[in-house]
């Protein structure tokens, strides 16, 4: 198949989610059953639902990436509070493993796809599968006092998805139309804020927040 013929040219490089599946993993391992049943920055979400949301969202996304368009990316996110299985951290670490994988393909990124029970371009379900990493990745460091960064290439891309239209440009992705009602209004920031303030801000969620804030 030529360039023409192929949506994603190989002189394109693709966002990776390796990096932020990785934070992900390494934040698991200070998540002791202490923890569970704390806040988050998402208000309806303990810490126990936002880990089975992101299991949930990571096979969503392998799916939706493999064209694999069964359950997994039939229900939206928001249908039910997320349940945590008992086996939640042998099998966590192995989705986002798993997701990061499938979104190496450069098939994954061309076509249509689903996630949530939205159809949507491979390439835009690409970049909200990334922001949901990274956004998510950021609560869970957040509410288990970690820290956390993400790489300019990652924010830059979750920057993009999450800003407001402008007038008369294409507004598919707002109102949650990414299947997740846990990103709200944009919250204000100092212009200067870390590019990573900024985002957090996008999605809704206040840069400063901590627990029991």
């Amino acid at each position: 198949m030529d360039a023409q013929e192929n949506p994603v040219s190989d002189a394109v490089t693709l966002p990776d989610l390796e990096q932020a599946t990785r934070r992900i993993a390494a934040l698991l391992g200070r998540v002791d059953d202490s923890r569970l049943d704390g806040p988050t920055p998402c208000p309806d979400y303990t810490v126990r639902e936002l880990l089975g949301h992101l299991t949930g969202l990571a096979a969503a996304f392998r799916d939706a990436a493999r064209k694999d368009l069964g359950a997994s990316t039939a229900v939206s996110p928001d249908s039910a509070l997320p349940v945590l299985d008992d086996d939640w951290r042998e099998v966590l670490p192995r989705r986002l493993e798993e997701v990061a994988a499938a979104w190496r393909s450069p098939d994954a990124w061309t076509g249509m796809t689903r996630a949530g029970g939205v159809e949507l371009p491979g390439e835009v379900a690409g970049a909200v599968a990334l922001n949901e990493l990274v956004v998510h990745g950021w609560d869970l460091a957040r509410s288990t006092g970690q820290p956390y960064a993400a790489g300019e290439a990652e924010l830059r891309s979750c920057e993009a998805l999450l800003a407001p239209a402008e007038d008369g440009a294409d507004d598919s992705l707002e109102d949650g139309s990414d299947g997740d009602s846990l990103f709200g209004p944009p919250v204000p920031v100092p212009g200067d804020a870390p590019l990573l303030d900024r985002v957090i801000a996008l999605s809704g969620r206040r840069p400063d927040w901590q627990p029991g804030s």
